[in-house]
């Protein structure tokens, strides 16, 4: 079994720090975001909270997708975003008074993953490289 770092290996990046800082601020949000009381927000259409998950997470997956040079690191990260997707719907049900577990939502966020890991398939897999390498150099 490779050790983690070899695992997480970033793609060869100028600014390898912003690039996964944002990605960890992305996560962080989709947390708090999920176990939070939203009530005080307008509500949305029916079902409309299922393409909320879904596009939330492909986009945390997407964005892995865009970081990680090896394969198997992108068949980890979102294998570890599934469980996250999963793991916040039972703390919503266990640990808020507000909100509650929904295997739908779950199921969402599942796809959600899937259809970010398939960008890894295709060239947008290195947009961020792309992106990197035209912003001006960083500062020493």
């Amino acid at each position: 079994m490779a050790p983690v770092s070899r695992l997480f290996e970033l793609k060869p990046f100028r600014r390898p720090r912003l690039w996964v800082g944002l990605w960890c601020v992305a996560i962080i949000a989709v947390i708090v975001l999920s176990l939070v009381n939203l009530s005080g927000l307008p509500p949305v259409p029916e079902g409309g909270d299922k393409v909320e998950h879904f596009l939330a997470y492909a986009l945390l997956s997407a964005s892995a997708m865009q970081l990680f040079a090896k394969r198997r690191g992108c068949v980890a990260a979102a294998v570890l975003l599934i469980l996250l997707g999963i793991g916040l719907e039972v703390a919503q049900g266990a640990l808020t008074a507000t909100r509650m577990a929904d295997p739908r939502d779950a199921l969402a966020n599942t796809l959600g993953v899937l259809a970010g890991f398939a960008t890894v398939l295709t060239p947008v897999s290195r947009l961020l490289l792309v992106i990197d390498a035209r912003l001006k150099p960083a500062r020493a």
